[in-house]
């Protein structure tokens, strides 16, 4: 029986002909990714838990402060203080303020074929480029500085075949949530979701990790797509590496399920408070009233979705209660946009654009709201009190959405904007 991309990766990282899943390999990691949200854990714990602390390959490390930056408390300076120190003294690629941690590493570091293990759970995110990454927890974190290797136990793979395109207005943002409402929040437990089809091959790698980034919002271990000659332009436009294997699956690969989806038939839709699988159309809840709105995280902070979110903005305003921020993803996006001048049609707009970070999405130290009040975000989770007070809601949606429900003052779709100047 053939293998998965997925299984070609691992077998590859293991040393190994084949692999299948409910497998369990020690493999070779080709980057670890680990941002501030629990280094300083993973810190204290190499200095007071190991007899012979070291790292193993510290070119293979990346450390990214993101969440909280910059610091806004004494407690969070003293962690920041932590990595840097760390990085410094280990000599470990180090970002401050550059960037959310999974569009740094997509634009400076992920290539076809690697496993990376990232302190976070959206490290999925890098199967847009054909990347096996995966989330884990600070203490295998800290035995993959300290080895550069790992165990996994091979997942199960779920074939998702895309066919058609996306109507205009329609972004790969409401695929997903889609995808999400369907299978459900526990529709793919510890399997990757492999995107293939025509369908598939037509997005962008922009969109597609958009796709990849929301995946273990339905449980899944990671996500992957096959790399192809956009994967490779992505590569030649973002430094020019050079991938570790161009990778796809066999034939007769096996998938423990399959789904098909039609581009064609997805329209706009949201996720409700508080489950990121309660997902209907947008239309069905036009009428709710909103406090804030928010473009940007990991999943929608591109220079895509800063593009939807400028046009709509031009030559209108955000309505007088609504407090809307947008955070670029990383610098490079802020910068590009700046040249576009859609930071200039956002300020006008009375939008508040921020340094690129985690921010709202994040709930920690932008953004945050209030008790009973409403956000509709493109970030990636709207559980119970993940913005701020737990009696606060949180809807998702695509930057389209939530810029016209910013304009309009509450969850609007943007062919209702006609009126709206």
């Amino acid at each position: 029986m053939g293998m998965t991309i997925a299984e070609k990766i691992i077998a590859k990282a293991a040393g190994v002909e084949t692999v299948k899943a409910g497998d369990i390999h020690t493999v070779t990691l080709d980057r670890i990714m680990t941002n501030d949200g629990t280094t300083h854990l993973t810190i204290d714990m190499f200095h007071n838990d190991l007899k012979h602390p070291k790292i193993a390959d510290n070119k293979k490390a990346v450390f990214v402060i993101d969440h909280n930056v910059p610091a806004d408390n004494p407690k969070t300076a003293s962690s920041h203080k932590k990595m840097r120190d760390f990085a410094r003294t280990h000599n470990i690629d180090f970002w401050e303020g550059k960037g959310v941690c999974h569009q740094i590493m997509m634009e400076h570091y992920v290539s076809p074929g690697e496993l990376i293990f990232g302190a976070d759970s959206h490290t999925c995110t890098y199967g847009a480029l054909g990347a096996f990454g995966t989330g884990v927890g600070c203490t295998d974190l800290l035995y993959a500085l300290v080895t550069g290797t790992s165990w996994v136990l091979v997942p199960e793979t779920i074939r998702f075949h895309l066919i058609g395109e996306l109507k205009e207005g329609v972004y790969p943002r409401d695929l997903m949530l889609t995808i999400i409402g369907e299978i459900g929040a526990n529709g793919a437990n510890y399997q990757v979701m492999e995107f293939t089809g025509e369908g598939a091959s037509n997005l962008s790698i922009n969109d597609r990790i958009v796709l990849c980034n929301l995946a273990v919002e339905a449980g899944a271990k990671t996500a992957i797509f096959e790399p192809d000659e956009k994967a490779l332009a992505y590569l030649k436009e973002h430094g020019g590496r050079k991938p570790k294997a161009m990778l796809k699956s066999d034939e007769d690969a096996h998938y423990i399920k399959e789904y098909t989806f039609d581009l064609s038939k997805i329209e706009p839709v949201i996720a409700r408070p508080d489950f990121v699988d309660d997902v209907v159309p947008a239309k069905e809840i036009e009428h709710i009233k909103i406090d804030e709105a928010f473009v940007g995280s990991c999943n929608n902070g591109r220079i895509d979705e800063l593009r939807v979110s400028a046009k709509l903005l031009k030559g209108r305003k955000v309505a007088e209660h609504v407090r809307f921020l947008i955070a670029p993803a990383s610098n490079s996006v802020y910068i590009q946009a700046m040249k576009e001048g859609l930071i200039d049609i956002f300020m006008e707009a009375g939008a508040m654009v921020v340094n690129s970070n985690c921010s709202v999405c994040w709930g920690g130290c932008q953004g945050v709201i209030g008790d009973n009040e409403v956000l509709i975000s493109t970030g990636t989770r709207n559980f119970k009190g993940r913005a701020g007070s737990p009696s606060s809601k949180v809807y998702l949606a695509s930057a389209e959405t939530v810029t016209a429900s910013a304009i309009a003052g509450r969850i609007i779709t943007a062919d209702q904007l006609t009126y709206f100047k």
